[in-house]
């Protein structure tokens, strides 16, 4: 009988080692899923981040599209008023010349075609200056949708990372929750050996 009691006293002394080690195991993997969660939480938070971001880009593109449309209508129609004073100027200088046909009979004619000439002049170098500023526009939208494109593909890729790591942690906490479940089937097993032990003990 000493020799069964001891046997069953180091069986129970087994026993609630091994009770220390699940319970200690099962606070590990709380600690881990606790820590799971939490990383979930950033990383879903950094996702809405993200997506905020890339609405915000998608806003500038369609901002600078409008513009970039604009600066085109602007450019179409200076080169239209181009065209306008290079017909003009044409007309102008096919004058001239019979002016200076008549120039010994119209000297006041002549001089009012020249200062006419010099009006369509400046209105020339006027538009000039006007569509080499709408090219320059043009060229710094382009410059600024390219850097708008490069970020919203660099956004995209941050998304898709904070994605994977999400699927990533989610996994691991499907794994912790299985391995919990786990360690309290083998709790409460322990446990109701421990319970036929004392049972078993409480009858001798």
């Amino acid at each position: 009988a000493e020799s069964e009691v001891a046997a069953l006293n180091r069986k129970v002394q087994l026993i609630e080692e091994d009770l220390e080690r699940s319970e200690e195991r099962l606070n590990t993997a709380t600690a881990k899923l606790t820590e799971a969660s939490q990383a979930a939480d950033e990383s879903s938070r950094m996702c809405k981040v993200l997506e905020n971001r890339a609405q915000q880009d998608e806003e500038r593109m369609d901002q600078l599209t409008n513009q970039l449309k604009e600066a085109r209508l602007l450019a179409e129609d200076a080169d239209g008023k181009s065209d306008e004073v290079s017909r003009k100027l044409a007309f102008v200088e096919d004058e001239l010349e019979v002016a200076e046909d008549r120039v010994k009979s119209g000297e006041a004619k002549i001089m009012e075609l020249e200062e006419e000439l010099k009006v369509v002049g400046n209105s020339l170098k006027s538009l000039e200056v006007s569509e080499e500023k709408a090219n320059q526009r043009v060229e710094e939208f382009k410059r600024q949708l390219k850097t708008l494109t490069v970020k919203l593909k660099e956004a995209e890729a941050r998304a898709e990372f904070a994605e994977k790591t999400v699927k990533k942690l989610q996994k691991e906490v499907d794994r912790l929750e299985d391995e919990l479940g786990i360690n309290k089937d083998r709790y409460k097993s322990l446990a109701d050996e421990m319970d036929s032990t004392f049972a078993e003990l409480a009858g001798y």
